[in-house]
């Protein structure tokens, strides 16, 4: 991909790091995805993480734990429905997802993409864990590039994008474009789910004060656009609706870890700090 081709939403690879570092932390991952920049940010982050476990009852690393388990839970459900199925994983940083599942189920095609920067240190991981893995590929998201991705798929069979960590980088404008992308990219798929999290705007949240200030300064070290857009399930479907996806649910950790679930109402904001999207075409 030539240099003019990269938008300016590039600069978001040091939190891939430092949830590379966690997800090994938690024993989720392969040494070879912590790297010492990962390690460093979880160092620093450690004190507040710590605090807000033992008294707030949840931290960015519980919620990351939380994200990942849902997203793997459905991709198992996703495979073990059709065996043949075919994921790309956009943004895929450090995250140990495409090696795991490589690993445990063979006969899937599932194919990473990122920027280039990280796209060569993840390739080189997964070269020295396995030499037979399929390069990582490379495009930008928001240039005909991502087009691309997609054609080295098969449209016979199933196709499943995933993402995690990465649509609340966006403005509204261009998260509409990114999800339209993908629908439209899609749409000659035997079938097409694009699975990912995303961080609702924490008004349920006692600590809302301090997760909106930590998102200015996310937003500002991350060069990106960071902020929460949506308040109800509702208007998360009605926004990816517009996108070309006819089905859309909105899962909350509150009711999916919840044994009896029947007593919340999935339709209101329950006050997670993130929320699991499973959108179908």
């Amino acid at each position: 991909m030539s240099d003019q081709q990269l938008s300016k939403h590039r600069h978001i690879s040091f939190t891939a790091h430092y949830t590379g570092y966690i997800w090994y932390q938690m024993g989720i991952s392969h040494p070879l995805f912590a790297t010492s920049k990962g390690k460093t940010l979880a160092m620093i982050a450690h004190p507040i993480e710590s605090w807000g476990e033992k008294y707030v009852g949840g931290s960015m690393r519980t919620t990351l734990k939380q994200r990942h388990t849902m997203l793997d839970e459905r991709l198992a459900e996703l495979i073990e429905q059709s065996p043949d199925l075919q994921v790309l994983e956009i943004a895929a940083g450090l995250s140990p997802r495409g090696w795991w599942f490589r690993q445990h189920y063979p006969l899937i095609d599932y194919r990473e993409l990122d920027l280039p920067d990280m796209a060569k240190t993840k390739q080189a991981a997964l070269k020295q864990i396995d030499y037979k893995s399929p390069d990582v590929l490379s495009v930008d998201l928001f240039t005909e590039d991502f087009k691309k991705a997609f054609e080295v798929f098969d449209p016979l069979r199933p196709l499943v994008v995933i993402s995690e960590g990465l649509i609340n980088y966006f403005t509204k404008e261009l998260l509409q474009q990114l999800i339209q992308s993908i629908a439209h990219y899609g749409q000659d798929f035997n079938s097409l789910h694009y699975l990912t999290d995303l961080y609702p705007e924490p008004v349920k949240n006692k600590l809302a004060k301090v997760i909106w200030n930590s998102s200015k300064l996310l937003k500002v070290m991350s060069r990106s656009a960071f902020t929460f857009h949506f308040v109800t399930p509702e208007q998360v479907r009605n926004f990816i609706y517009q996108a070309g996806f006819q089905k859309v649910d909105v899962i909350q950790p509150r009711v999916y870890f919840n044994t009896d679930s029947t007593e919340y109402n999935a339709e209101e904001h329950l006050g997670d700090l993130v929320w699991m999207i499973d959108a179908q075409r």
